[in-house]
């Protein structure tokens, strides 16, 4: 009897001193798609042809109310691996244009995953300043990829990393779909594209000219290649042997480049697809709580039983895996300030709750450049998709839809400082109740919760000189080449030489102030 117990102690000793917890830690898979919001079929999208996350969506969580911190790509991207928001961590604008973090050593995801014992590594863009703040391991396909070059080797790096060690793993995978251009097939996906005829376009957009249906198709054809690419993927992680001691996580960075979505506060733009499989952790189901890809963070950190990071603002998501209420949060909240520097800037913060929707406008009555950016750009998509004469179409088409519509898009050229929604009777935000009478109670309770949220997490542009400041600053850049070698000084004006006063402070203080 001793005996056996005393092999039973030796056994467990072996076992401890051999790191059974780091065993049990879980994998991540990260996989991350570019410019589509949920035009999905799990999300009841009709035109969308998704079998593969259909069924992920089936096997975990498909979360049916996620939001970006702000629907832009390089924003979004440093906000879900630093779990803060844009004017939190700095990264305010496209990294292609100069835009920065305001420090080097703000927490992120690969750094505290490798602290825990993580391999770490990214397939696709980081798209982040400076990117040696995010020291990963193994790094492949380091560009944005929008030509759409070797697909396949996504899942081969991806099939060559899950094999590399047996140390449990954290691996971003970043897809170049459904970015611009929308490219129609690649390397015979999707096998059978979708025509203008099949589609229609988004009904948060409000119009449907034929001449864009073509472009909208291709958008679709882009999200069905994505999905059979992220196929590929998960049967590459089941081919490891490793998918069942993994968590599997598919966001989108933001919504389609579409009317009313990139590069807006409108739900087309920060509204996105996420799921989330954990096996035997999670119960399959559909959640209706308010989520934020802010807080993928501390989710992943306390399912890899890594040091929490104080002072985040979201919050672990493992409460809503079983399915059961629970209390969560009434209140979520998205921003935006700039996109690729003077022809996108135009800055907003924006909360709602299950009901209403508050867009606060940081420039009101002013032009939004983005408005006319936006309908060149597309324009000029469906002119080269064989649109002859199409210049001046999107004009037209607004001109001629509902009084509603014309109205929505006349108040997106030239907001006025609130705009306010029900989203249970307006889904699309096309009706203003900011000024009416009956939602004066609605709009100083969202306008309170809105300057709260602002105080807390420390919003440099509450100070009126702060945001004089930045709109001088960024409006005085028109071209690439001139973001890139712009030294930005919002990295020290925002908060002086402090930087981020919130979840950098511990670091700060063990790791002495680093001049910028």
């Amino acid at each position: 009897m001793n005996r056996c117990f005393l092999s039973r102690l030796l056994c467990f000793a072996v076992m401890f001193s051999a790191g059974v917890t780091d065993a049990a830690q879980p994998n991540i898979l990260l996989i991350v798609s570019e410019d589509n919001g949920p035009e999905l079929g799990c999300y009841g999208d009709v035109y969308a042809r998704t079998p593969n996350l259909d069924k992920l969506a089936d096997e975990g969580i498909r979360f049916n109310r996620a939001f970006v911190a702000q629907a832009g790509c390089s924003q979004s991207r440093a906000s879900f691996l630093t779990g803060l928001y844009p004017h939190q961590h700095g990264q305010i604008g496209l990294a292609t244009w100069g835009f920065r973090m305001y420090r080097e050593d703000t927490p992120n995801l690969p750094r505290s995953l490798k602290a825990a014992g993580y391999r770490t590594g990214i397939i696709g863009k980081l798209h982040i300043n400076p990117e040696s703040a995010f020291p990963f391991d193994f790094h492949e396909i380091p560009t944005a990829n929008f030509s759409r070059k070797d697909l396949s080797n996504y899942a081969n790096y991806a099939g060559t990393f899950f094999q590399a060690a047996d140390e449990p793993f954290f691996l971003s995978v970043n897809y170049p779909d459904a970015h611009d251009p929308w490219i129609r097939q690649v390397d015979g996906l999707p096998k059978s594209p979708q025509t203008g005829s099949e589609v229609k376009a988004m009904a948060y957009m409000g119009i449907d000219p034929p001449e864009m249906r073509a472009m909208v198709a291709d958008y679709y054809n882009c999200i069905s290649r994505l999905d059979s690419l992220i196929g590929d993927l998960l049967s590459t992680l089941e081919q490891s042997g490793k998918a069942e001691n993994t968590i599997v996580i598919y966001i989108g960075d933001h919504g389609a480049d579409m009317l009313r979505g990139k590069r807006t506060s409108y739900e087309g733009g920060v509204r996105v697809p996420m799921i989330m499989r954990w096996p035997n952790q999670i119960n399959p189901h559909v959640e209706e709580a308010l989520v934020s890809t802010v807080d993928l963070m501390p989710t992943v950190l306390e399912a890899a039983k890594a040091s929490p990071v104080a002072g985040l603002p979201g919050r672990s998501l493992q409460p809503l895996m079983s399915g059961e209420p629970v209390t969560w949060r009434n209140h979520l909240f998205t921003e935006y300030h700039t996109h690729a520097a003077a022809p996108n800037y135009h800055p907003q913060r924006a909360v709602r709750n299950d009901q209403y929707k508050l867009i606060e406008n940081l420039l009101p009555d002013t032009l939004n450049p983005d408005y006319a950016n936006t309908i060149r750009k597309l324009e000029a998509d469906a002119t080269s998709r064989g649109e002859k004469g199409f210049s001046g179409g999107l004009h037209n088409a607004i001109a001629n839809a509902t009084a509603e519509v014309v109205a929505a898009y006349a108040l997106m050229e030239t907001p006025p400082r609130y705009e306010l929604y029900d989203l249970q009777n307006d889904p699309y935000e096309f009706h203003n109740l900011a000024t009416s009478p009956e939602y004066a109670a609605t709009l100083v309770d969202l306008q309170d919760q809105l300057t709260h949220w602002r105080e807390q997490t420390k919003d440099p542009l509450l100070d009126p000189k702060s945001l004089q400041r930045l709109t001088a600053e960024v409006t005085a850049v028109t071209n690439k080449s001139e973001g890139k070698s712009t030294q930005w000084g919002y990295v020290d004006y925002f908060f002086g030489k402090e930087s981020n006063p919130t979840a950098v402070e511990s670091s700060k203080k063990k790791k002495g102030k680093k001049k910028q």
